[in-house]
């Protein structure tokens, strides 16, 4: 069991899958857009997911067109949906019953932006997953800003995370919904291309 809701996407492989289970992972995110490098083709996702147990599957697109996008997850069976597009996500509340988590790279918002992008759409959404595709740094701008916002609305943050020290006092600091982690190519315990993300999971195992 960990400390907080934990999220980690772009999941590729059964052991990386089940280890993040076993460690009380809340969320695995994998990709269903083809031309992502951590695409999963439909027969081995479900290969994968019979053997998975305990944890949340989030079908993640960055996809736009709704119709496109519907047509693809028909082939998978997942447990939540993340998109991208925040024009989508209407649509998407009507035609899936499903939770719906929306991805959001900080980078294109200022505060006051982001703030009122989360209370346009808080009705439609169960988490803001906010990340930073240029690896913002979690500043105490940052810090007194997303406590602010996470009084409000769901949030789990994805960015200055880097290191388990960290992931643990932000997670002290802010008080939010939860975080995201990336996966990557292999996460199997031993792994050091993955070291990191193994430390900061034990670093939130609730011991006894």
């Amino acid at each position: 069991m960990l400390k907080t809701f934990v999220k980690i996407s772009n999941f590729t492989n059964l052991s990386d899958a089940r280890y993040c289970a076993g460690m009380g992972v809340d969320m695995l995110g994998f990709s269903v857009d083809e031309a992502s490098d951590q695409y999963i083709i439909p027969k081995k996702y479900a290969e994968m997911r019979a053997w998975i147990a305990g944890v949340k599957l989030v079908a993640e697109s960055s996809e736009s067109d709704p119709q496109k996008l519907l047509t693809v997850l028909a082939d998978y069976e997942f447990d939540a949906l993340q998109v991208e597009d925040p024009n989508l996500l209407q649509y998407l509340k009507s035609e899936l019953d499903k939770p719906l988590l929306l991805r959001v790279d900080v980078d294109h918002y200022e505060a006051d932006e982001l703030d009122a992008l989360m209370g346009r759409y808080s009705a439609e959404v169960e988490f803001f997953l906010l990340e930073s595709e240029k690896n913002a740094s979690l500043t105490d701008e940052w810090r007194n800003y997303l406590h602010k916002l996470s009084r409000e609305y769901p949030i789990l943050l994805g960015f200055g995370l880097e290191s388990e020290a960290l992931v643990v006092d932000s997670i002290a600091s802010i008080k939010m919904g939860g975080i995201a982690l990336r996966g990557g190519e292999e996460i199997r315990p031993g792994y050091k291309d993955f070291g990191s993300l193994m430390d900061i999971l034990e670093s939130l195992e609730i011991e006894g």
